[in-house]
């Protein structure tokens, strides 16, 4: 017996019966060997963390567009925590810890520069609109590994498909391990944004609703805490009534969503950081249609794009990829005049 079968026997001894065991996985676009030590979703874990995408995460921004301060979020920071929060949970449910680190560590690998502010521009400026989830998954299954993809199994895809949003029920992971990322993405960054708010000093702790703060906690430690807790016995008397889904309790998820509705008022979509916000905007408009007049100039790999599937599609994926540096970088080099001594 292989390693890899003695990991699988112990996940099929020690999980709750409605968690995804590896063995059972519906598998990958193109088939493989499977590995001698790892199970399907290790793999699968550990090629998003050796992927380009999931390294370029350290310079894209959270929340806050180019902070000086060490200690507020980027989107890395913010994949650690949401994948550290949805393990605990999935833990305590009895759920497959590696398919929930893969799926928490590539849920972000779609989203474009400058925080929401890029995946506003580009769903502005493309005929099809843009959505970091989807565009997700084609970065993981056409752009990475120089257009091969990374051949994930369907478990992650999905996963990483349907973190996104929270008002649409009907819109959720097929597998639990999928729906604990979704909750716990929501967890992470509604707590800790309000932490990088306050270390700004755009809030101020008692400006914060009461009424959402008195259920969940003072702090964001408690809050997480409270939230987590919730999540795990929410979700098992869930299924000891024969509904098999993640949830939070009533009154629980009625404040995350209220603290969630707050941030994007006073914060996310607030007057405080509407300059930066428009001065973010306007850099990424301005290098999409420098390459949208330029494509000769485009990297050789998305010319190739923009040869099968259109010039939008090829500018797109190149623009979607960048950093806040890459971004800043090449908009100072095609638009800021150069210094000359003639």
């Amino acid at each position: 017996m292989s390693i890899r079968e003695i990991i699988e026997e112990k996940e099929k001894k020690s999980m709750n019966i409605c968690g995804t065991i590896s063995v059972k996985t519906i598998g990958r676009e193109i088939k493989e060997e499977p590995d001698e030590i790892r199970t399907s979703f290790m793999v699968d874990r550990d090629r998003i963390v050796h992927s380009k995408s999931f390294r370029r995460l350290k310079h894209k921004t959270q929340v806050f567009i180019k902070p000086f301060g060490d200690h507020y979020r980027t989107r890395l920071t913010h994949t650690v925590e949401v994948s550290q929060i949805a393990r605990t949970i999935g833990k305590g449910i009895g759920l497959n810890e590696d398919l929930i680190e893969a799926i928490s560590l590539g849920h972000d690998i779609g989203h474009v520069a400058f925080a929401h502010n890029g995946e506003e521009i580009l769903n502005e400026l493309l005929p099809n609109g843009f959505s970091h989830n989807i565009n997700s998954i084609r970065v993981l299954t056409k752009l990475e590994n120089q257009g091969k993809g990374l051949n994930l199994t369907k478990e992650v895809l999905d996963g990483i498909l349907n973190h996104s949003g929270f008002s649409n029920k009907n819109k959720r992971a097929f597998t639990l391990e999928g729906q604990v990322v979704k909750y716990s993405d929501k967890i992470a960054y509604v707590n800790h944004d309000i932490d990088d708010s306050i270390r700004a000093g755009i809030l101020h702790e008692e400006e914060l609703p009461k009424d959402y703060i008195e259920i969940l906690g003072t702090n964001c430690s408690n809050r997480v805490d409270t939230l987590v807790k919730d999540c795990i016995y929410n979700t098992l008397k869930n299924i000891e009534e024969g509904k098999i889904e993640v949830s939070l309790s009533k009154d629980i998820e009625s404040a995350l969503l209220g603290l969630r509705s707050f941030m994007f008022k006073n914060v996310y979509s607030g007057s405080k950081l509407k300059v930066e916000r428009n001065k973010a905007k306007f850099i990424l408009e301005q290098v999409f249609f420098y390459f949208l007049k330029n494509e000769k100039e485009l990297p050789q790999f998305y010319r190739g794009i923009v040869n099968r599937e259109g010039l939008y599609q090829g500018v797109a994926d190149y623009i979607s990829g960048m950093s806040d540096d890459y971004c800043l970088l090449t908009f100072n080099e095609k638009y800021v005049p150069k210094l000359v001594v003639y």
